[in-house]
């Protein structure tokens, strides 16, 4: 039987080529990989376990048991989706967003995420916003208006505010150091 299983901190392609290569090296039958879960065809869940947690460990990863812990990684995985492909386009809230991807009312999705991550799911919105903005400024192909506009800022000014905001430093300040600042995705929270 096929048999899906949630993994928390996969955040890139990466970790889902990593995910894969160790599940296939270790003679799993893996039906697909995607951010934040594996499905597998198995015969026993019982015998899989184990194994599936030590590999998943040993490669900075933990298997989710829980549903709170895995919707509260469905809204990770999907907010970090939207990032993939610039201009970012997010045609309506992102609580109604969130809302029709997880199939659950969002007051649901909002409560279990703050409860469990000690932040509102905006919050982390922004955060991984930010992230990117520090990886669009390090590439250095565009100037502050390209990338308020690729983000969706109302402006220059409202990217500039919510920069300053979120790392203590204005952008030109940023920019000039010429250093990686960046967070680690899996580690915003």
């Amino acid at each position: 039987m096929e048999k899906d299983f949630y993994i928390k901190n996969m955040v890139c392609n990466r970790c889902i080529k990593v995910v894969r290569d160790e599940l296939e090296a270790a003679q799993f039958d893996v039906i697909q990989v995607e951010l934040g879960k594996v499905t597998l065809q198995v015969e026993k869940e019982e015998a899989i376990n184990d194994k599936l947690i030590g590999i998943l460990t040993k490669n900075g990863f933990s298997l989710l048991t829980k549903i709170n812990e895995q919707v509260v990684e469905k809204v990770k995985v999907t907010i970090l989706s939207l990032f993939k492909e610039l201009p970012l386009q997010l045609k309506e809230k992102l609580s109604e967003y969130l809302s029709k991807k997880l199939h659950l009312e969002y007051s649901k999705i909002s409560k279990l995420f703050s409860y469990t991550e000690k932040i509102t799911i905006e919050k982390y919105f922004i955060k991984v916003k930010i992230e990117k903005v520090k990886e669009l400024i390090q590439v250095g192909e565009l100037n502050f208006t390209q990338i308020s506009q690729l983000l969706d800022y109302s402006n220059v000014n409202h990217l500039s505010s919510q920069f300053k905001n979120e790392t203590g430093m204005s952008l030109t300040h940023y920019k000039a150091m010429d250093q990686n600042f960046r967070n680690p995705l899996d580690q915003i929270v």
